[in-house]
């Protein structure tokens, strides 16, 4: 391949990672371009997760064997297997090497100074490969993974040219994470509450959106928890923001610890002393009770005076939910009615009989609403 064609080549996989809006479309994107910059058949991108000593496959593109999924969920090997990314690498970069790619051929290395070729090789023989180029990705100065081309049997081998190649591909494949890593906790700040770690109001409403949306289309229950911290202004009043928002921290564990109940749940902090749980699947019952578990280990807490829960699902009588917004007036309502009557246990929008309190202030007009919430914030 021609310098101008290179270099049209590394532009063209920048400007594809560039593109991904997901760590998925990264990496795919990453795999694809180094697969057609070097000409190959099949490539794939994997990281090497320390903690669990393995390196894990995330993407396989081009022609895959029968085991070869494109998002493969189990991929893995243990590394011992492949000790070239923990030893070989590491012992060339102490003694102020590069960490420069290599060429195995079904045959045993051809180009480059090998790793430990053997499982390369066999899994080359296996899937009728005839050569790989194997680039190592290093990223924020430690190995990251690596980036694997292939080309089947009958095709040119690769050679130390394209090993060369395919080190600035990796390079380049190395910056296009690190962008994507960049978004990616970008994305996550965005959705996440800063000093509770919980979701934010943000997240709770797109999930609230999609889940009221396949509440509709295929009558899954959905069923959200809204709470109240009891007596944050008085510990703030009296000791001091700093041991409030302790408090509001240590709240936060206990009500991530109760959504951990629910398979799937949200656990988030909507602003001030206000938090919620939103479940999508189990059944109403299993809400209530990891609610009622919540009000009593909130009532637990050295700090604070316990906490005012509501709860709303649409399994039960409530009417029909066809918007977030009336789930969400719903449980907000009961969370106020449980606040009034200052209920040690959780108020369930639907249960009171056919004249629910709770239903009745959830669907009054706003302006009503607003009156009587002020009423209840007035008795704190």
């Amino acid at each position: 391949m021609g310098e101008d064609r290179r270099l049209v080549a590394v532009v063209a996989l920048a400007q594809g990672m560039a593109a991904a809006h997901t760590p998925r479309e990264s990496w795919r994107a990453a795999a694809l371009g180094a697969c057609r910059a070097l000409s190959g058949g099949f490539a794939a991108l994997s990281v090497w997760e320390r903690d669990l000593g393995r390196l894990r496959v995330l993407v396989n593109v081009g022609d895959r064997a029968a085991d070869e999924d494109e998002f493969p969920d189990g991929e893995a090997y243990p590394v011992h297997q492949f000790p070239e990314i923990t030893e070989f690498l590491h012992e060339r970069w102490v003694a102020g090497g590069e960490p420069n790619a290599w060429v195995e051929t079904a045959e045993g290395p051809a180009a480059g100074r090998p790793g430990y070729c053997h499982q390369r090789v066999a899994a080359l023989r296996r899937r009728g490969r005839g050569s790989c180029v194997v680039a190592p990705i290093v990223l924020h100065g430690r190995a990251w993974g690596e980036l694997y081309v292939a080309r089947s049997v009958g095709t040119p081998v690769f050679g130390r040219a394209d090993a060369d190649f395919a080190t600035v591909l990796a390079a380049v494949v190395a910056a296009g994470l690190a962008q994507t890593e960049r978004l990616e906790e970008a994305r996550r700040l965005a959705f996440t509450d800063a000093l509770t770690g919980l979701a934010n109001r943000r997240a709770v409403d797109v999930r609230l959106e999609e889940a009221v949306e396949r509440h509709r289309a295929e009558g899954v229950v959905v069923s959200l928890v809204v709470c109240d911290l009891n007596g944050l202004k008085r510990v703030n009043d009296t000791l001091g923001h700093a041991v409030g928002d302790r408090l509001l921290e240590r709240f936060g564990s206990v009500l991530s610890l109760c959504g951990a109940m629910l398979p799937g749940a949200l656990a988030a902090r909507l602003g001030g002393d206000e938090f919620c749980l939103l479940a999508l699947g189990p059944l109403a019952d299993e809400v209530v009770k990891v609610a009622d578990d919540l009000c009593r280990r909130a009532g637990e807490l050295e700090l604070g005076e316990g906490v005012a829960c509501g709860v709303a699902s649409t399994e039960d009588p409530i009417g029909p939910v066809t918007s977030a917004r009336r789930l969400f007036r719903l449980a907000d309502a009961a969370q106020y009615r449980a606040k009034a009557v200052r209920a040690a246990r959780p108020v369930v929008a639907g249960r009171e009989g056919p004249d629910d309190p709770v239903v009745r202030l959830a669907d009054e007009p706003s302006h009503e609403r607003t009156a009587e919430r002020r009423r209840f914030r007035g008795r704190r």
